[in-house]
């Protein structure tokens, strides 16, 4: 099968089109033929040899961590009427034609939904539906969402709306503003430049509500201060590392410093069920995620340089099949 591989750690060019042997399920474990793998930037950074100690790898390895496909064998102990099913699979690696999952990483795709917008969902849509039951927005109450025009940014403002709340979005480019526009906020702030957080607390009438952070570092630290006092910070982003706003000072505003990363990943049954949950919404039309950029496989470091330079607006996935 073809593969890509990470040949060391490094910049975008250690990921290397690679010809590997068809994997085996083992017992409990299943082949997925994939249609389209997901690309986060997580995978970034993982390349880069960043975060060994949560999630360590060895070159060369295959990098990636699901996307959908069409279950094409099953192991010992798995019903054989999967094969053929189409499936949505969220596992230790993706960037390959084949992948072995474990039963329980694998998620039916339903009926009318697109093999693609599946594997959109993998990572943004557990993601999100997370972070949106974690901030609770309420009716009319305002919500700045900041990296607003990525794959989890796109989809807060979605629920956020769709809870009632007004969203201000943050974000980095004319294109990525009306992006966000379009998909429900009332506002949209310029994150790069200097006054960004004044002008959030303009729009918003002395700051929100609720701030969902997906940039993290200095920029997610300075977002604190768009928000109004008693307000909640729900911070994801790593993309610069994590957000470090000050807990005195938030405590004396009586802010909420919410940090599911530091809690470590979810466990795979809740993983398993929220993947569950964002494909019946996306199938019902409540989640519309935006697939801004498609590569083929053997193009994942161009996928990866879009990411790092903040290019790409939505969801960028590999497209298994367009060599």
């Amino acid at each position: 099968m073809h593969a890509v591989q990470a040949v060391a750690f490094g910049g975008p060019e250690v990921l290397t089109p690679v010809v590997l042997p068809d994997p085996v399920p083992g017992p409990g474990q299943v082949v997925v033929g994939m249609a389209a793998a997901d690309v986060i930037f997580l995978d970034t950074l993982l390349r880069s040899g960043w975060g060994q100690d949560l999630f360590p790898r060895t070159p060369p390895y295959v990098p990636g961590g699901g996307g959908a496909g069409e279950v094409l064998a099953v192991g010992g102990a798995v019903d054989p009427a999967w094969i053929g099913r189409r499936v949505a699979v969220r596992t230790g690696t993706g960037y390959a034609e084949q992948v072995v999952a474990g039963e329980e990483e694998i998620v039916p795709v339903p009926d009318g939904l697109a093999t693609e917008t599946a594997a959109a969902l993998v990572h943004d849509g557990v993601t999100a539906l997370g972070l949106h039951r974690l901030g609770a927005p309420c009716e009319g109450e305002w919500v700045l969402v900041s990296s607003a025009a990525g794959g989890a940014g796109t989809l807060l403002v979605q629920l956020a709306v769709d809870a009632g709340a007004r969203v201000v979005a943050a974000a980095s480019s004319d294109a990525k503003l009306a992006l966000a526009r379009d998909l429900g906020a009332e506002a949209v702030v310029d994150y790069t430049r200097a006054d960004w957080t004044g002008r959030v607390r303009e729009a918003t009438g002395g700051g929100a509500a609720l701030v969902y952070d997906g940039a993290g570092g200095a920029l997610g630290t300075a977002a604190v201060d768009a928000l109004a006092d008693g307000g909640r910070f729900v911070t994801y982003g790593t993309a610069d590392g994590f957000a470090a706003p000050d807990p005195e000072a938030a405590a004396r505003r009586g802010i909420r410093l919410l940090t599911p990363l530091a809690e470590g990943p979810p466990d795979r049954q809740t993983v398993r069920e929220a993947l569950g949950r964002a494909l019946e919404h996306a199938a019902e039309g409540g989640l519309r995620p935006v697939i801004g950029a498609t590569y083929p496989l053997k193009r994942a470091a161009d996928a990866h340089r879009a990411l790092a330079a903040r290019t790409t607006a939505g969801k960028s996935l590999l497209l298994i099949g367009g060599e």
